[in-house]
């Protein structure tokens, strides 16, 4: 099976030879390809809105500044008192730390200032500003910076905010701040001798009835507790009293013996009493009432070693005695005194 070839047409080069404009048309840029001026313009406005709207997104992904920092140029940079603490700013230790101690210490004046004035009329109540900045000043916390040092001037203004928080403030006739210590506070500072000089003048119409009525009673518990020691003493004494002249009586009968019947008082009362007991007379007073009274019992001057002396003697026939061996008295056997 045969095929006849197909034979390519050839351009018709006198067609195209008999239009040369419609050549040089189809080079030529079409009227429409720039734009017109009114569509220049809404180009532009349409890329100045895209390009805020770009602006304002880009802003709304960034971390917004910090509070008590600026921001410049992506850098962080905190205020005075304040450090950096990763993308934060936090407040200063030291510098916090500082302004707490001057407080104290203007606190403390103030107050002790306060308190001797209210205890003892010395002192002042209100001080200036311009006087605690002074004194602010030659603080050794601020000694090592400068006047003109930003540390000392914001550790002095911190100090100075805070001491306006605690104490109580007010403006003078020349429109100068001053500064005292608040009355709840300045109650911690006083004396204990001054609250409690304050305490009586403050409650003297109870304390000093309740007072009179406690010295009174306690007065009164000593006298009974003094007469009743007195008379159960004075007894005690008694007693021993007439057994050592009763005794002394009857060695002096004894066969060869040496001693007297008789016992001078003063050398008798120097015997019993303790040297504390001595110097109080009335204990001896009333042994010597007791022994007056006793009718066995003699008193009478009698000169001894040239002084004369009171001295007692048992009256031995007012009893009738029983001696055992060599050591005195050791029983007695009362007789019926209508056998005399």
């Amino acid at each position: 099976m045969s095929s006849t070839p197909k034979r390519r047409q050839k351009p018709d080069l006198s067609s195209s030879s008999s239009h040369p404009s419609s050549i040089l048309s189809k080079k030529e840029p079409p009227h429409n390809l720039f734009p017109s001026k009114q569509e220049f313009l809404r180009l532009i406005a349409v890329l100045a809105i895209a390009s805020s709207t770009l602006q304002i997104l880009l802003s709304n992904l960034c971390e917004p500044c910090p509070r008590n920092g600026e921001c410049n140029q992506g850098k962080l940079e905190c205020a005075r008192g304040y450090r950096k603490h990763g993308n934060t700013c936090i407040e200063d230790g030291d510098v916090n730390e500082r302004a707490k101690k001057l407080l104290e210490w203007v606190e403390n004046r103030l107050c002790e200032a306060y308190a001797d004035f209210l205890c003892y009329g010395t002192g002042i109540i209100w001080v200036q500003e311009d006087d605690i900045l002074n004194d602010l000043d030659g603080h050794q916390l601020l000694e090592n910076y400068g006047s003109d040092n930003p540390a000392h001037v914001y550790t002095k203004m911190k100090a100075m905010e805070s001491i306006s928080g605690v104490l109580q403030t007010r403006t003078n006739a020349n429109g100068k701040k001053e500064f005292k210590c608040p009355d709840l506070l300045v109650e911690h500072y006083k004396p204990f001798t001054c609250e409690l000089q304050q305490w009586i003048s403050e409650h003297a119409l109870v304390i000093v009835p309740v007072c009179a009525l406690v010295v009174g009673f306690s007065f009164l518990v000593w006298k009974i507790r003094r007469r009743w020691y007195l008379s159960t003493r004075g007894e005690e004494l008694y007693h021993q009293v007439c057994d050592i002249l009763e005794e002394s009586a009857l060695m002096s009968k004894r066969v060869n013996a040496e001693c007297e019947p008789w016992v001078v008082a003063s050398r008798l009362r120097d015997h019993l009493l303790s040297p504390k007991e001595r110097k109080d007379p009335v204990i001896w007073k009333k042994v010597e009432d007791l022994v007056q009274e006793d009718s066995r019992v003699d008193r009478y001057p009698k000169l001894v070693k040239g002084e004369s002396k009171v001295v007692w003697e048992w009256q031995e026939n007012n009893s009738k005695q029983i001696i055992f061996g060599d050591k005195g008295l050791l029983a007695k056997v009362p007789l019926n005194i209508n056998e005399q």
